[in-house]
């Protein structure tokens, strides 16, 4: 196997922290301070995903691409709609945005002559570490959110004067 470019790692490691912590902010009680530490790393690592996708074109641009950019709209709504106070219109575009990432991490898995399945085949300890090494970076956030949540009052989603 030949190195892999940058810009793949970096997507890669983003998408593994999206789609495990993604869960954890879906089925945990919501508006407390940890929800909002971690959902803020998970913005980002979003949009680490987003961005580094259209550095990823092997064939051209692919309905993937549209769905980073339908993404990043949503990340815009979703935002846009907890500071408004419209929780339920934020959870559904979360979720959502959760749901693409997890469908285009079935694509990316399945197509066998994709690079997941590729290094499975090739490097199954090196991708196995790496899912570890994020699985761990993921318990280490939320244990560190959850422990500043439970020290810190919780503090209102809107915008002073809102």
């Amino acid at each position: 196997m030949e190195t892999i470019p940058p810009v793949i790692v970096v997507h890669a490691l983003a998408a593994g922290y999206v789609l495990l912590l993604g869960p954890l902010q879906i089925l945990r009680r919501r508006r407390d301070l940890a929800h909002r530490l971690l959902g803020i790393t998970w913005v980002a690592a979003m949009l680490a995903v987003c961005v580094s996708s259209f550095w990823i074109r092997p064939d051209g641009f692919s309905w993937l691409h549209g769905l980073s950019t339908w993404t990043l709209v949503c990340m815009v709504v979703a935002i846009g709609a907890i500071r408004a106070g419209h929780v339920a219109l934020h959870r559904g575009f979360m979720i959502g945005s959760y749901l693409g990432t997890l469908a285009a991490f079935a694509f990316a898995a399945f197509v066998p002559t994709g690079l997941i399945p590729q290094l499975l085949r090739s490097e199954p300890l090196v991708m196995t570490a790496t899912a570890l090494g994020v699985a761990g970076v993921v318990l280490v956030a939320h244990l560190v959110a959850v422990r500043a949540a439970a020290r810190r009052p919780v503090p209102s989603l809107r915008r002073a004067g809102s």
